[in-house]
């Protein structure tokens, strides 16, 4: 366990230099503090809520000059106090650690660092300054005898992070604060570009994301979040058409040697991702796919009212744009198996195959209906193929939904534009506790969709193996469980029947091809998912996995994430036979680990504007069709969401005994 030698954190201070306890408060536990890589000690941290000293022979003007270094070099400029704050402070910093005179003296530079904490406009200048504020406020005796004798000072190893909380919390970790930027200074360009370096699909992102951003936004605490999502989806929908901002194959700065190939099985989001980055690293790349489109689950699960197939096509295309090949009808297992792909030369292999396939309810008479039963995978993909023209589908009557997540969201909707009478959500939990998207939530609510929660199938009832009905029980909430959620039991005595013509067990989904990537040598986990190490690395060496078939049904957006940090540790492994060292991984990690983003706002004034939301079709008229519902927002609208922004920038910097590795970013 680290111990702290003395610092100040969240304003409590701490001080055990002499060796004895002089502390003021109690500090929380740190963990993953010891070392910052293998056999590097972390010897101070500086952050946004104050700082630690793991080693009393560490400089604090130093590590302090490279914080205010780093934070000068973020600013953004738009305010007095940040923009020359931060610069003044630096250079006063720089010229005491080099031993020579400072136009400024530690007084001067406290007077500049309350300047900032209190007048700046964004959360990088409100923050930048609060460790700089702890030191010589509390340990100015340490600082003043570090310049005393106007002797130099080694410059330490370590390294800067700037960082936000919707940052963090993006899977892809996309810069949201700097795309939401240059919206905001008329170049939508720049902002695609922001989001094209982490993944190819960000029309598509920008309509299905279920917004993991959004729900770490400090917007929310004064009015509601930034439309970072609706922003997303400007940005892309700007720059359609032949002149559209991509990469393109001459942008590839170093295309490697025609041996240099690496086969990806299977077509979906963690596909894409993983052999675009591939392509931009220059492999040669073919994806194998089953059926004869790219795009997986977001092709054949997400129906066409939430993505148009043309967006969705229009994002996948950029692989053979790159040089990629698609393999389409080419299934693992039954036209290929591992071995013969890395037979035929493949340096690696990236599985990533999806849940494709359904499961059960495992209720009473569920095996014995055929006519008018369906998974919700099973049923999405029949609504894609009506959609397509492949083969109608028609409904009537009443159609009951099981499920509370995206699936069954989707599911509902679609039974509404094929005409049933009637469609029913069922589901065992409260609405409030619904997995699914709760903008989704609302839209089937608009849609006239009727809702029975706390209410759990319990029998199926079929009449020559067709669905008639199905046997309800009521539940109540009891106490909660170990993660805080609230159980829910039968209530005896509370059965009833619910007449339908078509029943669909929308409750999750398996990997399809588990047992034949199981017979190449790929080892599954309990619930019968592709086992991967951190590095998303298979037990078979050169086979690497992710996205759905690793972690189990989750979001377009994770799946995309997972693509690119496969692609990563597969030119690492081809390269160097082992994976790098990432350091700015490391610093989210002691974030993530330490909790240490803190989960309240920067006290500013900020004038209530709420978000712009896209327009939509009318509920009366969306409910026979299958067109786009949501619409993409004006120029106008997205200036005035991109002003919402408050930029909640935070900086961390890390002192280390030795330098750190370079790895990517």
């Amino acid at each position: 366990m680290a111990e702290v030698a003395y610092g100040v954190w969240d304003g409590v201070v701490h001080d055990a230099r002499d060796g004895s306890t002089k502390t003021r408060a109690s500090i929380a536990t740190l963990k993953n503090f010891e070392e910052f890589d293998d056999g590097n000690p972390i010897r101070a941290f500086f952050g946004d809520r104050g700082f630690f000293v793991f080693d009393e022979n560490v400089s604090l003007v130093d590590g302090l000059f490279h914080y205010m270094r780093k934070a000068a070099e973020q600013s953004c400029g738009a305010c007095t106090p940040c923009r020359m704050g931060t610069v003044l402070v630096r250079d006063a910093l720089d010229k005491m650690r080099r031993g020579l005179d400072s136009p400024l003296g530690f007084d001067s530079i406290e007077m500049l660092g309350e300047q900032m904490k209190e007048t700046s406009l964004c959360g990088l200048g409100q923050t930048c300054a609060i460790a700089l504020l702890d030191v010589l406020r509390n340990f100015r005796d340490k600082v003043e005898a570090e310049i005393a004798d106007h002797r130099p000072i080694r410059t330490q190893h370590g390294m800067a992070y700037m960082t936000a909380p919707c940052i963090e919390a993006c899977p892809s970790k996309i810069n949201v604060p700097r795309y939401i930027d240059y919206i905001r200074d008329g170049k939508p360009e720049n902002s695609l570009g922001v989001l094209l370096q982490k993944y190819p699909m960000a029309a598509t992102c920008g309509r299905v994301c279920v917004r993991y951003c959004e729900q770490a936004c400090r917007r929310k605490l004064v009015d509601e979040a930034v439309g970072i999502k609706t922003l997303k989806r400007y940005v892309a929908d700007q720059q359609k058409g032949p002149h559209a901002l991509k990469f393109t194959r001459d942008m590839i700065h170093k295309p490697l040697e025609d041996g240099m190939r690496v086969a990806v099985i299977g077509a979906g989001p963690a596909g894409i991702s993983c052999a675009y980055h591939l392509l931009l690293h220059g492999y040669h790349v073919d994806v194998f796919e089953k059926s004869d489109q790219a795009g997986g689950m977001a092709q054949i699960g997400i129906p066409s009212y939430r993505l148009p197939k043309d967006t969705l096509a229009m994002e996948t295309d950029i692989i053979a744009e790159l040089g990629g090949r698609f393999l389409f009808g080419q299934q693992l297992g039954r036209d290929f198996t591992i071995d013969d792909l890395f037979a035929q030369g493949y340096k690696a292999l990236f599985l990533g195959l999806g849940c494709q396939q359904g499961t059960t309810l495992g209720i009473e008479g569920e095996h014995a209906a055929h006519d008018g039963y369906y998974s919700g995978i099973d049923f999405l993909l029949r609504v894609h193929d009506h959609v397509e023209g492949i083969a109608p589908l028609e409904l009537n009557g009443e159609v009951v939904v099981v499920g509370g997540g995206n699936v069954a969201m989707d599911c509902v909707r679609s039974a509404v534009r094929l005409g049933a009478d009637n469609v029913h959500v069922v589901y065992r939990r409260t609405e409030g506790d619904m997995p699914a998207d709760q903008e989704e939530v609302l839209a089937a609510g608009v849609e006239d969709i009727a809702f029975h929660t706390l209410t759990n199938p319990t029998r199926l009832m079929t009449e020559n193996g067709r669905v008639v009905g199905v046997e309800l029980i009521c539940m109540e909430q009891t106490e909660p469980d170990e993660s805080g959620r609230r159980k829910v039991r039968p209530i005896p005595g509370s059965a009833f029947t619910l007449p339908c013509n078509v029943f669909i067990a929308a409750i999750g989904q398996q990997v399809e091809d588990g047992a034949l990537v199981e017979d190449d040598g790929i080892t599954l986990d309990k619930w019968r998912c592709v086992e991967a190490d951190k590095g998303l690395a298979t037990s078979r060496p050169g086979v690497f996995a992710g996205g759905d078939c690793v972690t189990g049904p989750s979001t377009l957006i994770y799946a995309m994430a997972a693509g690119l940090k496969a692609a990563r540790s597969i030119d690492d492994w081809v390269q160097l036979g082992t994976l790098r060292f990432f350091k700015r991984s490391r610093m989210r990690q002691l974030l993530s680990d330490n909790r240490i983003l803190a989960s309240d706002v920067v006290e500013t004034p900020v004038r209530n504007a709420y978000r712009v939301h896209n327009p939509e079709l009318d509920p009366e008229l969306r409910k026979h069709m299958f067109g786009e519902v949501e619409q993409t927002i004006c120029d106008k609208q997205a200036y005035a969401e991109a002003q919402r922004c408050m930029r909640c920038f935070r900086l961390y910097t890390v002192i280390t005994a030795h330098s750190i590795p370079e790895g990517a970013t």
